[in-house]
């Protein structure tokens, strides 16, 4: 069972901490109650193995799910599973993770409890998903879904990671070569054309002084630019700040459609892997809120949520927010319809898992000419600039010899 860490007061008012072990955080400040301690704080305590190894790498995840699956379907006893799975595991992290978890079943904690002692390796996701299928007796076809639930997430994320491999490695290396000709070059041509004692043309003068600037104070620029990373980023980390930059990047040309779809499709695919897992709708929309992957998605798929848990149907509220495209509202309004829900929620995530596809190849295909354009006028901006007081003093010697 799960473990949590507490501290409290006794009935003479003194300050006490411990660790107590119970179904649930509720169950334990009843328990700490009746013992007459007044619980302060309480929190669920996390594995050791998870704390020193951290996340589990999803595709580990998915082949442990899937073997899994196939030895519960060949009948082993569960302990078995586990111990097998944890001795043919490769990354020390996660092997120290499976063998806790075969404790705690050993000692008679469900599969589902003990893998709720280890957030960073099994999401919530997860867990409900395993316990739904050990209620229904379905644990080896739960399992399954499982690992194609996962297998398929790692090939969306996979695919938007790739369509931004060829433009960060292009503006990288570009922005490399322009600093070495800033700091290298751009100097010499500076030193040489001090002595002809006539004013520079404005480009070549803007680019001297830039290249003053990064020669003399380069170092600050560097920490001025960390700065501004690591300021959105913990901007980030706040709930306001993650709902503007999400929008914002929602309302990017060509780049926010992307997302919307990825979005779109991790939010059908996951709820309705939920839905068919037999996990039930509200704890599922709230499970697919978590795992969206944006805020305004999130934000939408709760307030669904809370017009579903006051008796409306699913379509209805999600049009409303005007975040989902037309056809997803319709398609799950038609699975309502029908109880078909799981079906049509997995047909809709192939379906926009399709577009990804195709989004990215288009994404690539255009942002091709678009960097090449740029960065090939940044560079000629630099030459035609640094090259223009000679060529004034061609057109002065010439004029001269006439």
């Amino acid at each position: 069972m799960p473990a949590f860490a507490w501290k409290g007061k006794n009935r003479m008012g003194e300050l006490q901490d411990g660790v107590i072990v119970s179904d649930s955080r509720d169950a334990a400040v009843l328990t700490l109650r009746r013992n007459g301690v007044e619980v302060v704080t309480i929190k669920a305590q996390e594995s050791k193995s998870t704390k020193s190894f951290g996340k589990v790498k999803a595709k580990d995840l998915a082949i442990f799910t899937r073997q899994f699956s196939v030895m519960i379907d060949a009948g082993l006893p569960l302990v078995q599973c586990l111990e097998i799975l944890g001795s043919q595991q490769a990354d020390k992290g996660f092997k120290r993770v499976i063998e806790a978890v075969r404790e705690d079943v050993e000692k008679g904690a469900s599969l589902q409890a003990a893998l709720s002692k280890h957030p960073k390796a099994f999401s919530d996701l997860y867990v409900n998903m395993v316990g739904a299928g050990e209620a229904g007796g379905i644990l080896d076809i739960i399992l399954q879904r499982l690992s194609i639930y996962i297998e398929k997430a790692v090939k969306l994320a996979s695919k938007v990671k790739s369509a931004m491999i060829y433009p960060i490695a292009v503006i990288s290396i570009a922005a490399i070569v322009v600093y070495v000709i800033m700091v290298k070059v751009i100097p010499v041509f500076s030193a040489m054309y001090e002595g002809l004692g006539s004013s520079l043309p404005f480009p070549t003068q803007v680019c001297i002084m830039l290249s003053n600037i990064l020669v003399h104070y380069g170092w600050l620029v560097g920490i001025f630019i960390v700065a501004i990373v690591v300021a959105l980023k913990y901007y980030y980390k706040t709930v306001s700040g993650k709902l503007q930059l999400d929008s914002l990047m929602l309302k990017i040309p060509v780049i926010g459609d992307l997302l919307r779809k990825v979005a779109v499709a991790r939010f059908c695919r996951t709820l309705g892997t939920l839905t068919a897992s037999g996990v039930p709708i509200l704890e599922g929309m709230d499970i697919t809120a978590r795992t969206a992957g944006n805020q305004v998605v999130a934000n939408a798929i709760l307030k669904a949520k809370d017009a579903v848990e006051a008796g409306r149907n699913i379509s209805s509220p999600l049009a409303e927010t005007k975040v989902f495209p037309p056809m997803v509202t319709q398609m799950v309004g038609v699975g309502e319809a029908t109880g078909a829900l799981d079906a049509m929620l997995n047909k809709v995530a192939d379906f926009y898992e399709d577009e990804v596809d195709n989004a990215v190849a288009g994404l690539t295909s255009l942002m091709e000419p678009i960097i090449i354009a740029v960065l090939g006028g940044i560079i000629g901006f630099i030459v035609v600039a640094m090259y223009m007081p000679i060529f004034n003093l061609a057109n002065v010697f010439s004029q001269s010899d006439s």
